[in-house]
C-alpha cells in the first residue's frame, strides 16, 4: 500500500482525530510504515517533541499509535487560543506571532509552503500518511485561506472520507450538505463516509445510508459502535465539559474513594493532566465550574491556562477563588499545573500574554511570577525532593513537559521536584505547584504522591493500585480503536481509496452559487 488520506469531519468534535489514530495503529499493526499528519490545529492541548518544538497533543497520541515519536513535521501549524479573538501562531513547533483572523491572512502563503513541503516530506518517507482535516470543510466562509480541509486534499491530490458523528443528530443531512456546499473540483475528492458514535441495531439505519449513496453517488464505508471506554487523550476544551467526570471511574481497592474536582477553566490548556489521576481506581475525577463543587472535594486541580490572567480573573468572578482560599486556610489539598500554579503565586508580572503588567495572584504559594519570551519548551526529567511526607514520596523519578512563558522570579516555599539539576515547583502543607505537564503519568511518583493527599485529606481507607500503568492504558485505548475500526470499517475500499485505485468520476451535487 502507498499512498494518503485526508480524514474530515462534519463538525467539530466529530471523530475525526480517533478515526486517525485508530487507522494509525490498524495500520502499523499490520506492518506498514505510517504516519499521521494535520496541516493546521486549533487545540491549546500540547505537547514537547523530541526536536524541541511544540504540537497538537491529539498529533502526539497518532504518532504513538504509529510507534513514532512526536515531531513538528507531525503538525506544522498550531493555533493556541489566548482569547475569543486571538491566538498564538506556532510554526513548525516555535511560536511566531499572535493573530486574529484578519491578521492571520497576511501569513497564509509562508504557511501554505510549510505544509506543503513537511506532507510531501513525510510522503516520501512513509508508505502511507493520514492526515487529519480541522473543523469542517464546510466552511466556505474560510475556503479561501484553507490549509488542512479541502484546499490541502485540493493542493495534493487527496482522496479524503468525511467522518459525522450520529450522536449528535442529524448526521445524515450533515452527510450530504457538507458534500452538495464544496464546490465541484473539492466534491470529487470525497470518497466516501464514516459514521461515528452509533448505537442500536444498524439495520435500522441501513435504508439511510442506501439513500445517501444514492444522492451523491458515495458509499459510507463503516459505522463506528459508541462506546464509553475511549476517553483518554481528548483533542480539545469541547471534551472538558462542565461537572462531567473524566474518563469511567473504576471501584476503589479500599474502602474509601479519592474525589478530585478540577477547575474547567475558559482557556484551559492541558487539560489531559488529570486522565492520569482518572485512570486509577478509587480515583472520581469531575470538572468543576462553580465553588460548590470544591466544597466536598478531597483534591482540587488548578489546571494549565492560555491565558492566565484571564482566567484568574475569572476565579474571582466566579468565587472560586475565595473557595480556594478558605480550602487552603483548612489544610485542604490543592494542585496546580503551569497556569494554575502561577495562580496561586503573590503576584503575577504580565507583559506577555495579557500586557496586564503586575496583578495580585491567589498567594496561596510565596513566589513571584515574571512572564518572558521566548517561551519555555522543554521536556524535562529529574526526581522528587524530600519533605518527609507522611507517604514517603520522595526522590522518585519524575518526567514531563514544559510550556509556558512565566518564570519564577522568587521562591521562598520548599520547592517540590528537582529536574535536570535544578529545583522547580513548590510544596507549602497541602499545596503543590509545578510548571511540569505530564508528571502524573510517572507512575510510582503519582502513586505516592495520592498517599500524601489521602493522608492530607484524611482519607485513611483509600488505598492507590499498585499495578496501573498510564502508558499501558493509552496504548489499550489505541488497540480498542483499531479493533473497532477494523470490525466496522470496509477495510478493502478503504484501502483502494487511499492508494488510489478507488473509482472515479463521482457525481457532483448542486452547489451554492
Amino acid at each position: 500500500m502507498k499512498g494518503a488520506l485526508l480524514v474530515a469531519g462534519t463538525t467539530s468534535d466529530a471523530g475525526k482525530s480517533v478515526v486517525v489514530a485508530g487507522l494509525c495503529r490498524l495500520l502499523a499493526r499490520r506492518g506498514v510504515s505510517v504516519a499521521p499528519f494535520k496541516a493546521q490545529n486549533m487545540s491549546n492541548n500540547s505537547v514537547v517533541t523530541l526536536d524541541g518544538g511544540e504540537i497538537g497533543r491529539a498529533q502526539a497520541v497518532q504518532a504513538r499509535a504509529c510507534g513514532l515519536e512526536p515531531s513538528v513535521r507531525f503538525n506544522p501549524v498550531l493555533l493556541k487560543p489566548g482569547s475569543d479573538r486571538r491566538s498564538q501562531l506556532v510554526v513548525r513547533g516555535k511560536a511566531i506571532d499572535t493573530v486574529g483572523a484578519k491578521d492571520y491572512f497576511r501569513h497564509r502563503q509562508e504557511l501554505r509552503a510549510v505544509v506543503a513541503e513537511e506532507l510531501a516530506s513525510l510522503r516520501d518517507e512513509f508508505d502511507v500518511v493520514i492526515c487529519e482535516g480541522a473543523g469542517s470543510p464546510a466552511e466556505i466562509n474560510l475556503r479561501a485561506t484553507d490549509l488542512a480541509n479541502m484546499g490541502l486534499a485540493r493542493a495534493a491530490e487527496l482522496p479524503v472520507i468525511l467522518v459525522g458523528d450520529i450522536d449528535r443528530g442529524g448526521v445524515l443531512a450533515h452527510l450530504f450538505g457538507t458534500v452538495a456546499i464544496l464546490e465541484p473540483e473539492d466534491q470529487r475528492l470525497i470518497a466516501g463516509f464514516v459514521i461515528n458514535k452509533f448505537r442500536g441495531d444498524v439495520d435500522l439505519l441501513k435504508p439511510g445510508l442506501d439513500q445517501l449513496e444514492a444522492l451523491t453517488g458515495r458509499p459510507t464505508l463503516g459505522v463506528i459502535p459508541f462506546t464509553d471506554e475511549l476517553w483518554i487523550d481528548a483533542e480539545d476544551s469541547l471534551s472538558t465539559v462542565s461537572d462531567a467526570p473524566v474518563g469511567r471511574p473504576l471501584p476503589p481497592v479500599g474502602s474509601e474513594w479519592l474525589t478530585v474536582a478540577a477547575l474547567r477553566l475558559p482557556r484551559i490548556s492541558n487539560s489531559t493532566d488529570v486522565e492520569a489521576l482518572a485512570c486509577e481506581p478509587g480515583v472520581a475525577v469531575r470538572w468543576a465550574t462553580d465553588p460548590s463543587r470544591l466544597a466536598g472535594a478531597d483534591l482540587v486541580v488548578v489546571p494549565g491556562s492560555k491565558s492566565t490572567v484571564s482566567d484568574l480573573e475569572w476565579l474571582h468572578r466566579t468565587g472560586i477563588a475565595d473557595a480556594l482560599t478558605a480550602r487552603a486556610a483548612a489544610g485542604g489539598p490543592i494542585l496546580g499545573i503551569c497556569g494554575g500554579y502561577q495562580m496561586l503565586a503573590r503576584t503575577i508580572d504580565d507583559r506577555v500574554e495579557s500586557a496586564a503588567g503586575t496583578v495580585p495572584g491567589l498567594g496561596l504559594l510565596d513566589l513571584e511570577i515574571v512572564f518572558d519570551d521566548p517561551k519555555v519548551l522543554r521536556r524535562s526529567s529529574g526526581r522528587v525532593l524530600d519533605h518527609g511526607g507522611a507517604a514517603g514520596n520522595n526522590d522518585l523519578p519524575v518526567h514531563g513537559y514544559e510550556i509556558h512563558h512565566g518564570r519564577v522570579r522568587g521562591n521562598s516555599d520548599k520547592p517540590w521536584l528537582e529536574l535536570d539539576g535544578e529545583p522547580e515547583g513548590s510544596v507549602r502543607g497541602a499545596i503543590w505547584g509545578t510548571h511540569l505537564h505530564g508528571a502524573l503519568e510517572s507512575n510510582e511518583f503519582r502513586r505516592a504522591w495520592l498517599r500524601e493527599v489521602a493522608a492530607q485529606a484524611g482519607r485513611p481507607g483509600f488505598v492507590v493500585a499498585e499495578d496501573v500503568s498510564v502508558a499501558e492504558v493509552r496504548n489499550g485505548q489505541l488497540d480498542l480503536l483499531a479493533d473497532l475500526l477494523e470490525k466496522h470499517l470496509d477495510r478493502a475500499a478503504l484501502e483502494q481509496i487511499i492508494d488510489g485505485s478507488a473509482p472515479t468520476g463521482l457525481p457532483v451535487l448542486t452547489t451554492y452559487k
